[in-house]
């Protein structure tokens, strides 16, 4: 059964057809990120720039080279979706996308991760064998079949994105939908629709829409029964999310996705009427099927585990934020903060409390006072500038937080010298303070 639900051959019409949405999308999202001021004020304006713990050699390039990086890669986008040298141009982009990714994280989304799986998977599918630059020029590549393995990854990969998404919100600030009129507080100047977001009846049911839409949605996809209605309920749920929250391609993303959910006929003879259909459906195993399972499994297990990762950490992630990214929790928490640092002079005693504003930039500042893996690479970053002095210090923090609105609450504790305390990937960091959450 796994033979025949893997390696059986079918039209390839929908991966085509993604091929080409997604590659406008990605030149969409990288050029939009220049017109719109995105680089410069997340990667150019910003001093210092909060990477990835353990990716702090990966530093924006001066001066225009940032913008230079996102044309390339919006150029890239094009070529992808023209299959113009296609495995150049998707694996180039892939780099690229995961470069950018990794060396900021102030404009943390969850769609930029899905955007780097998602572009890993295209390196090795055959999406140019067919209506593509590099298929005309070369006839020998052209297929009309692919194997239904790439039709099920794509699919395993968005039910455990929405599974994990509708799971991380049955917590008690989404269930009694605080959480969602916190976030809706900064529409209410949105034309025609603002004050109606304001409605505590609009509340409940976009937190209860939420939760159902992201638990039922890929199953609803997959009968043939609900498809249809399914499908009708997706565009009005991410179009909603694209109006409301403003989050980039992520939902027209969504919508490309669902090409691989109905028949390879009906994409076929909507988008390519002239395309000769594949109907044999034979099984056939490949030379490499033993290793596309093992690394398949791999990489799907990894995906399981990391979403429910924070379970074997100490204390609630929603306070800590330990196994928070890569987890698929999405818009479930609003937090702020209230930080001071104080440097000491190891050698003199003397104190010198850090004025914030000369070292980040006002969005970076939300996060550095509301996020531990911030306060603690900021501490580093002190202790290193005050090093090129001939300068040992240490760096101690008083930080209160505010956690969906709650009353602040001392967060890091302030006996601690973070400057000299290591970093913990995959345990509790026992500088944060337990958790006032009820």
């Amino acid at each position: 059964m796994l033979r025949q639900l893997l390696f059986t051959k079918i039209d390839n019409a929908p991966l085509l057809i993604f091929r080409m949405f997604f590659g406008v999308l990605v030149a969409l999202e990288c050029y939009g990120a220049i017109m719109t001021g995105w680089i410069r004020r997340t990667l150019v304006e910003p001093e210092f720039t909060f990477t990835f713990i353990g990716f702090e050699w990966l530093q924006p390039l001066p001066g225009w080279g940032m913008y230079f990086y996102f044309f390339v890669m919006g150029t890239l986008g094009i070529c992808i979706a023209f299959g113009y040298k296609y495995r150049f141009s998707i694996i180039a982009f892939t780099v690229l996308w995961t470069g950018v990714y990794l060396m900021q994280k102030s404009s943390y989304n969850n769609h930029y991760y899905l955007l780097i799986l998602i572009s890993l998977f295209m390196c090795f599918f055959p999406a140019h064998r067919a209506y593509s630059s590099d298929a005309k020029k070369l006839p020998r590549l052209k297929r009309n079949y692919m194997f239904s393995y790439v039709k099920w990854i794509i699919v395993l990969q968005l039910f455990i994105v929405y599974t994990f998404a509708s799971i991380a919100k049955l917590y008690g600030d989404w269930l009694d939908f605080g959480i969602i009129e916190i976030l809706m507080l900064n529409k209410a100047d949105y034309p025609l629709i603002g004050p109606l977001l304001q409605e505590t009846w609009v509340h409940k049911i976009i937190g209860t829409f939420g939760i159902l839409f992201d638990l039922l949605i890929v199953p609803a996809l997959l009968w043939k029964p609900t498809r249809k209605i399914a499908f009708i309920t997706s565009i009005f749920f991410h179009l909603f999310n694209s109006i409301v929250f403003q989050i980039g391609i992520f939902p027209y993303l969504s919508l490309a996705f669902t090409v691989f959910f109905f028949e390879p006929e009906t994409i076929r003879k909507i988008f390519l009427k002239k395309k000769e259909a594949y109907i044999s459906n034979e099984v056939k195993i490949p030379p490499y099927k033993n290793m596309a399972i093992l690394l398949g499994a791999s990489y799907f297990l990894i995906q399981f585990i990391l979403p429910i990762r924070h379970h074997f950490i100490e204390d609630d992630v929603l306070w800590t934020e330990e196994g928070h990214r890569l987890s698929w929790r999405m818009m479930l928490r609003s937090r702020s903060g209230v930080t001071e640092f104080t440097v000491t002079d190891s050698e003199t005693g003397e104190t010198y409390n850090i004025d914030l504003d000369a070292y980040v930039t006002k969005k970076q500042k939300r996060r550095l006072q509301a996020y531990p893996d911030f306060i603690w690479q900021f501490a580093q970053k002190l202790k290193k500038d005050y090093a090129e002095k001939g300068k040992n210090i240490a760096v101690h923090v008083k930080s209160k937080i505010s956690i969906n609105g709650r009353p602040y609450e001392q967060f890091i504790d302030p006996e601690v010298d973070l400057a000299n305390t290591p970093w913990s990937y995959v345990r509790h960091n026992e500088w944060i303070l337990p958790s006032k959450l009820d």
